[in-house]
């Protein structure tokens, strides 16, 4: 999700018509669809056709979906950056490759971090629909234990302590990051 948010990020941002066009079409397309019918779509639709496996089928939708919500975070770091940054690195001789990867992006990435914690998070919390699909994630396993135990309000508990446990520390951990890049200002 990460590599499609960058290459759609940089397509949105192009100069390029024709690119600027497909990274519209994919992050608009995904995000105006439910995750649920692009898990079910690409398990069912696609997955007839190229022999997916449930968990292939999952990383695929998760990815696509994740990617269109990380293209725009992006970009928007990006051009958060002031236009100079990028005409003084230009000035000084590199590349347009070189200002991006050299300059912008470094930049953009303390401004950015933010949002793509959270959007990793939430990824970890939806991750919890390729259940669906017979994908054996915590979700599944759960409702196999409430099926055989009928206990379902400690097993849903459980697990919803798990989720919480787990999208915490990694708040946790970004909190750590932000605050260990905050002292390179």
């Amino acid at each position: 999700g990460t590599v499609l948010g960058i290459l759609g990020a940089l397509c949105r941002i192009s100069g390029n018509l024709i690119l600027r066009c497909i990274g519209n079409i994919y992050v608009e397309w995904i995000r105006n669809t439910p995750l649920l019918i692009q898990i079910l779509f690409i398990y069912f639709g696609l997955g007839v056709f190229f022999n997916l496996s449930s968990i292939t089928a999952s990383v695929l939708a998760l990815s696509f979906f994740s990617g269109a919500y990380i293209t725009e975070i992006i970009r928007a770091g990006i051009q958060s950056i002031h236009k100079g940054q990028h005409e003084a690195a230009l000035s000084i001789g590199m590349t347009e490759f070189q200002a991006m990867f050299l300059i912008i992006l470094p930049q953009a990435i303390k401004r950015i971090l933010p949002p793509l914690a959270g959007q990793f998070i939430t990824l970890v919390k939806d991750s919890s629909l390729v259940s669906v699909i017979a994908v054996t994630d915590l979700t599944y396993v759960a409702k196999n234990i409430v099926t055989t135990t009928f206990r379902a309000f400690e097993v849903w508990l459980a697990i919803a302590v798990f989720y919480f446990l787990l999208s915490f520390g990694l708040s946790l951990a970004v909190r750590k990051l932000e605050k260990r890049l905050a002292q390179s200002d």
